[in-house]
């Protein structure tokens, strides 16, 4: 099928069902699309080599700064076979059950029912003028780490474009975990005591270098949308927490390309943006079977490898990406304040997660490039085969303006036993030094 007719098709399909009640049927095709047919589009075949000398003929399936990339010859993407990724039946099961009683608020950034799972697993209709915003409340409440997930090793590594340079680099402990809304880690309900009804904690501690060892990050989100993140920083040079000012979120953290605004994709309320759903259509993805991957040696003791990095100045994942099904959504900031003037993602149908995201500045050029690679968790580390996530395992923000660029080499386990609810309080952020 070509590419136009599968657009249109899909388009058919997600218009005919967006009125109705989601069934069962709508639900499996949410979890996965590619169940009955996978995308198929002349030319994008496993093996081909995307460069400079054949860039156009792929120009539809490529987001507009990683085709402008490839078109300068600072990048080179092969194809891989598209594979469905399964997801927790326990996350799938809930989305089923509690599905038909979700709805948006009558206020802008609120949502009423939902209990867990997938908040809207219907298909987006661009007549219904809040299709975004339900595809950004999928986001909020995806399984990104599942229930929990520690990341450990991290490593960011802050280059210059344009001689090629590493300037600096960190280490990091990375922690997260979902306190309501729980399906597949135990508990499977609610974790208490939780008197201000936090939906997710972040917790980060710096490693190395020695000028920024201890420093550590702890966000706490509520699950009522309207209220905002309680975010706190401690300083070990100082010895002392601070909390963080709304403004502080889209700064540069810790000198790096990236904010605290971008973590794992997006890293802000439904309610900081305004949000538009743009298409749903077929495109080139960094997804793949990490396992399968030529990876960094030594590998750890449980066998696990780190994606190397190519392309210009060494600022780009050597992934293969796939074909995928992709919502496109818009998101304008809310906040005049803000840096951006906004942000353009790519979100992968089946999982909720945002491969790709473009940032544009206030004048509307083009800011940076924000990818992340994932693979199916179960071609990841054994600890993670039935986690039932598409789980990260690299990543790059490329500051297109300034031709700078942070990389990112993850380790994730799903795993609650990593992330006892404890760390997750500013009492913890103290005695983590």
């Amino acid at each position: 099928m070509k590419l136009k007719q599968l657009t249109l098709a899909l388009s058919a399909i997600f218009v005919a069902s967006a009125a109705c009640a989601a069934t069962d049927a709508d639900v499996d095709y949410s979890f996965d699309p590619y169940k009955n047919a996978l995308p198929s589009v002349p030319g994008a075949v496993p093996g081909t080599i995307i460069s400079k000398a054949n860039v156009q003929k792929f120009k539809d399936l490529l987001d507009p700064a990683t085709y402008a990339l490839i078109e300068q010859g600072s990048l080179e993407i092969p194809i891989t076979e598209t594979h469905s990724i399964p997801l927790s039946p326990n996350y799938i099961a809930a989305t089923k059950k509690y599905a038909n009683q979700v709805k948006l608020g009558s206020a802008v950034g609120t949502i009423e029912g939902y209990v867990a799972g997938r908040p809207f697993p219907f298909k987006p209709d661009k007549n219904d003028p809040r299709a975004g915003e339900k595809l950004a409340f999928n986001y909020k409440y995806t399984q990104i780490v599942g229930d929990s997930g520690r990341i450990y090793p991290f490593k960011w590594k802050y280059k210059n474009a344009a001689t090629g340079n590493t300037e600096r680099e960190l280490d990091f402990d990375f922690h997260f975990i979902s306190f309501k809304h729980r399906t597949t880690q135990e508990p499977k309900s609610d974790i208490e005591p939780n008197p201000s009804k936090i939906y997710r904690g972040i917790y980060l501690k710096v490693l190395n270098p020695p000028d920024l060892k201890n420093t550590q990050l702890l966000i706490q989100r509520y699950d009522d949308d309207t209220k905002v993140d309680d975010s706190y920083l401690y300083l070990g040079f100082q010895r002392r927490v601070r909390r963080l000012a709304t403004g502080q979120t889209t700064d540069s953290f810790l000198g790096s390309d990236i904010m605290i605004e971008d973590f794992e994709g997006y890293n802000g309320r439904v309610l900081d943006m305004t949000w538009k759903y743009v298409e749903t259509k077929v495109m080139l993805m960094p997804f793949y079977r990490h396992s399968e991957l030529k990876l960094t040696e030594p590998k750890d003791t449980d066998g696990y490898g780190q994606v190397t990095f190519g392309g210009k100045a060494g600022c780009f994942p050597n992934v293969p990406w796939s074909l995928r099904i992709v919502h496109v959504l818009e998101g304008v900031p809310t906040l005049q304040s803000s840096p951006i003037g906004k942000r353009v993602v790519y979100m992968d149908a089946q999982s909720s997660v945002f491969p790709m995201t473009l940032i544009y500045d206030k004048k509307g050029d083009l800011w940076k490039r924000w990818g992340i690679g994932f693979t199916d968790s179960a071609y990841h580390v054994a600890a993670n085969k039935n986690a039932g996530i598409a789980i990260y395992t690299s990543a790059s923000m490329m500051d297109m303006q300034a031709q700078h660029c942070t990389t990112f080499q993850p380790r994730m386990i799903s795993d609650a036993a990593l992330n006892p609810p404890t760390n997750f309080s500013v009492q913890y952020l103290r005695g983590g030094d």
